[in-house]
């Protein structure tokens, strides 16, 4: 067997890059090594559209797994052991590793995957199989042939310099690389949703920053800590990010004051995305991002996302529009915000929640209410009062 663990990390959409693939491959490589950064003696190489990690023996192998299966773009990892790619040499570790295989699962029965991606190697896929299979069969006598439904199917990998020989796939969670596709702001709050929609956009490979609002004292330091926590799960996939916090307090006293009761949230939400694109422009991000899902809440009606985006003139992101709730808190417990999320800790968003909200906005008449507030006078004030928190991966 090896001195060293090996693992073949195989690319998602990044695959299918045609011309660009290099810089795909490479901007995951890149990753990868960072989040890797923890662990000595690990080498990240990119050869023939694989990438394989190759880390000391003392290394935790399956931490070193959970840690590459959150990076966007790597679809699934293999641990490996290689071998010369001769058909003795082949055969001789295919039996080795199918005998810890028996010792370590208690596997019965086996099926021999075999794939020649060396195409001048001069024995062929089924034949490498068949051969294969027979000589684990003659080194391993508890083991028989089950070609429908094996204990392990043991993969065949043969390459010009090495093969590689395995029988386990570790699904990550695919997407592209992150830094590909520019950088976004998230307007992040202590629920389910946001979170999600954060993660959804970095899966594309957009880096994100964050943007929170809260109503203190009417919100607690508690609710806001939660936030915090939240936006440390999400650093686990994005890397370290910053968020910009803001008490958005004044304004709500503003419009609770001057306008009507029922367009108290649209007015609210027209005001936070005023301020987010003004971060958001600070900061070179490209677009807004939010967790809004249609019609979920009375703000999210198709009208009040129309009358939500006439105040901004950056693209907004909904990457859960579409989606049914319980799927997007079933992507919530996969990726591990959920119970972070479900913390019963207030948000600015229930301050001042008006009995019965406008569910059909007009724009002419939410610009009548405005017209009686001083908007710029109002941003300017609470901008004072943001706060810039570096969000580390944990």
């Amino acid at each position: 067997m090896n001195e060293r663990n090996t693992l073949i990390v195989r690319c998602g959409e990044v695959a299918l890059k045609g011309l660009n693939k290099p810089y795909f491959e490479k901007m995951l490589v890149d990753r990868i090594k960072k989040v890797l950064k923890e662990f000595e003696n690990v080498e990240v190489k990119r050869l023939e559209g694989l990438i394989f990690v190759r880390a000391d023996k003392s290394l935790d192998i399956d931490k070193i797994i959970g840690i590459i299966s959150k990076v966007f773009g790597v679809a699934s990892i293999s641990p490996a052991v290689e071998s010369e790619s001769d058909m003795d040499r082949i055969g001789e570790t295919a039996v080795a590793f199918m005998l810890e295989l028996i010792e370590r699962k208690g596997v019965k029965t086996f099926k021999v995957d075999a794939k020649r991606a060396d195409k001048n190697f001069p024995v062929k896929s089924p034949d490498i199989a068949r051969q294969i299979g027979a000589k684990v069969l003659i080194g391993c006598k508890v083991l028989s042939v089950d070609v429908h439904n094996p204990d392990a199917l043991l993969f065949v990998d043969v390459r010009k310099d090495k093969t590689y020989i395995f029988e386990q796939k570790v699904s990550g969670f695919g997407g592209l690389p992150l830094g590909t596709n520019g950088k976004g702001l998230v307007l992040l709050s202590g629920g389910i949703d946001s979170p999600v929609a954060a993660w959804m956009m970095a899966k594309r490979g957009m880096l994100i920053e964050a943007m929170h609002f809260h109503s203190y004292p009417y919100t607690s330091e508690r609710a806001q800590e939660k936030v915090a926590d939240l936006a440390k799960i999400i650093a686990g996939y994005t890397g370290n990010f910053r968020m910009h916090s803001i008490n958005l307090l004044p304004i709500q006293e503003a419009i609770v004051e001057h306008c009507p009761e029922e367009e108290t949230t649209i007015l609210v939400r027209r005001f936070m995305m005023r301020i987010a694109e003004k971060v958001a422009i600070e900061r070179n991000c490209m677009m807004l991002i939010t967790g809004e899902n249609l019609g979920q809440v009375a703000s999210q009606t198709a009208e009040a996302l129309v009358v939500t985006d006439a105040v901004v003139k950056m693209p907004v992101m909904r990457p859960l529009i579409a989606m049914d709730k319980v799927d997007i808190m079933d992507k919530a417990r996969e990726i591990g915000t959920f119970e972070t999320s479900i913390k019963p800790y207030e948000d600015c968003c229930t301050v001042f929640l008006p009995k019965h909200p406008a569910t059909k906005p007009r724009l002419e008449r939410i610009l009548d209410s405005e017209s009686k507030l001083d908007a710029e006078g109002l941003i300017e004030k609470v901008m004072l009062t943001k706060e810039v928190i570096n969000i580390y991966e944990k």
